[in-house]
C-alpha cells in the first residue's frame, strides 16, 4: 500500500507529544484513512500494536472523540495494594515493629528507610518499589520525623511546684517595679575562621571559605559568652569572657548589666530576683557564686533574690528561647573570625517582638579553683525561704 508521505510525518512530529487517548485517536483515525489494511500499515510506521489502533478505532465508532476519559474504566496498573492484599498490613509491620524492639524485626537494628523496606518486602515476594512504600507510608499518615527532647530523667520532687513558685514569686516583683532576669553562660565559641552552622544566601557556587576542621589549637581564643536578660523590658546583655566560666565571671556579668542598663532602667530598685540553673556557674551548690552574690549586695546596696531551676529542667529558663536562640539565629553562617565580629553580632540582634541587646567584652581574668570555706559561707547575710531553701534565697546587703 502507498502511504501518502504526510501520514509518515504528522505521525513522526505529533505522537512524541501526545497523551496516551490522543495517541490512540490520532492512529485509529490515519488507520481509517487508509482503509483495508490500514492498520498494519500505521502499526509498522508508528511501532504501536494492532490492537491499541484497532481499540482506538472501536472507541472512535462508539463515543467519538468527546470522552474525556484517557483510558477505558477500570483500565491501567492496578495499585500494588491490589495486587498484594497483606502489603499495608506487612509495610506497617516493618515500622511499627522496629519502632517498638520486636526481637523478630529484620529492620530492628537498620535505618527504616524507604528503600529498606522495599528491599526487605521483596524477599518476602512483594514485587515493589520504594515510591510505592513512601505512598502507602503518607496515605497512612506516617511521616519522618525526629528526636524530640521530652524525657527531662528522674523527676525531681517538687518539680512542678517549684516552677509554680517561680512564677509567682516573678508575678510579685514585676508587680513592685523590681527587676526579675533571667541568667545563664550560652554555648562556648571557637574564635577565628570556623563553620558556623545555618544557611545564608550567596551568590550561588560561592558558599563562605572556612577551615575544614575544628581544632582548638588554630582558634585565636574561646569565647565565653555570659547573658542576663530582663523579663519584663526583653532587653539583654551578654558579657563575652576570655578566660573561664567561673561563679565570679557569672556575677561580674550582672554587675555589667546594672552599670551599662539596669540603673537606668530601674532607679527605685530595691532588689533584684534572678532565675538561675541548679547547675554551671551559677549552680546551686557553687560557694562561689553565693560568696560573689553578697558582695555585689553590699556594693549595690540591694536584695539580690535567686530561684534555681529544678534539676534537668534548664531548657525552660526564659533566657534560652527569648534571647540566646535569637543570638543564634543571627550570627547562623557566619564565622566568628575576632571579638569584634560576635560583639557585632550579638550587639545587632533584634526580633519583630523589639528584643536589644548590648554586648561587651570582659577581659579579666578569672581564674578556677578557688575555695569558700563553710565559715566564710556561714558568715554570709542569706536568707532561706521557707519552700525549698535550697533553691530560694536572698542576698542582703550586710550594714
Amino acid at each position: 500500500m502507498n502511504v501518502p508521505k504526510g501520514t509518515v510525518e504528522r505521525l513522526r512530529t505529533m505522537l512524541p507529544t501526545l497523551n496516551e487517548k490522543q495517541r490512540r485517536n490520532l492512529l485509529a483515525l490515519e488507520a481509517k484513512s487508509l482503509g483495508h489494511g490500514g492498520i498494519t500499515v500505521i502499526s509498522e510506521i508508528s511501532g504501536y500494536s494492532r490492537k491499541m489502533i484497532s481499540s482506538g478505532i472501536r472507541r472512535l465508532n462508539s463515543s467519538g472523540i468527546q470522552d474525556s476519559r484517557i483510558r477505558n474504566k477500570g483500565g491501567g496498573r492496578k495499585k500494588k495494594e491490589k495486587e498484594y492484599s497483606t502489603l499495608k498490613k506487612e509495610i506497617i509491620k516493618r515500622v511499627d515493629s522496629s519502632t517498638r524492639g520486636d526481637p523478630e524485626s529484620a529492620l530492628l537494628w537498620t535505618s527504616k528507610s524507604v528503600r529498606k523496606i522495599a528491599a526487605d518486602l521483596k524477599k518476602n515476594n512483594y514485587n515493589i518499589s520504594h515510591p510505592v512504600v513512601a505512598r502507602i507510608l503518607k496515605d497512612e499518615r506516617y511521616s519522618l520525623q525526629a528526636n524530640k527532647k521530652t524525657h527531662e530523667g528522674c523527676k525531681t520532687p517538687y518539680r512542678d511546684a517549684q516552677f509554680e513558685y517561680i512564677n509567682e514569686q516573678c508575678k510579685a516583683f514585676i508587680r513592685e517595679g523590681q527587676p526579675v532576669l533571667s541568667i545563664d553562660t550560652k554555648k562556648k565559641e571557637l574564635i577565628g575562621n570556623f563553620k558556623n552552622g545555618g544557611q545564608e544566601y550567596a551568590y550561588q557556587g560561592s558558599p563562605e571559605q572556612v577551615n575544614a576542621y575544628d581544632f582548638l589549637s588554630d582558634a585565636l581564643l574561646k569565647a565565653i559568652p555570659y547573658g542576663v536578660y530582663d523579663i519584663v523590658r526583653n532587653e539583654g546583655w551578654v558579657s563575652i569572657g576570655i578566660s573561664n566560666d567561673t561563679a565570679a565571671f557569672a556575677v561580674a556579668s550582672i554587675k555589667k548589666w546594672w552599670h551599662g542598663i539596669g540603673r537606668a532602667s530601674y532607679p527605685n530598685a530595691k532588689k533584684i530576683m534572678l532565675t538561675a540553673d541548679c547547675g554551671g556557674s551559677n549552680g546551686v551548690r557553687v560557694r562561689l557564686f553565693k560568696k560573689e552574690l553578697q558582695q555585689l549586695a553590699n556594693e549595690l546596696k540591694i536584695e539580690i533574690s535567686v530561684r534555681h531551676f529544678p534539676p534537668g529542667t534548664s531548657k525552660w529558663n526564659k533566657i534560652e528561647h527569648r534571647l540566646f536562640s535569637f543570638i543564634s539565629q543571627n550570627w547562623r553562617a557566619k564565622p566568628l573570625l575576632d571579638l569584634v565580629t560576635i560583639v557585632n553580632l550579638i550587639g545587632n540582634t533584634r526580633t519583630n517582638a523589639g528584643l536589644k541587646v548590648c554586648c561587651e567584652v570582659d577581659e579579666n581574668i578569672y581564674p578556677t579553683g578557688i575555695k569558700v570555706t563553710k565559715k566564710e559561707l556561714d558568715s554570709l547575710n542569706i536568707f532561706r525561704d521557707n519552700f525549698h531553701g535550697d533553691w530560694n534565697y536572698t542576698m542582703k546587703p550586710q550594714m
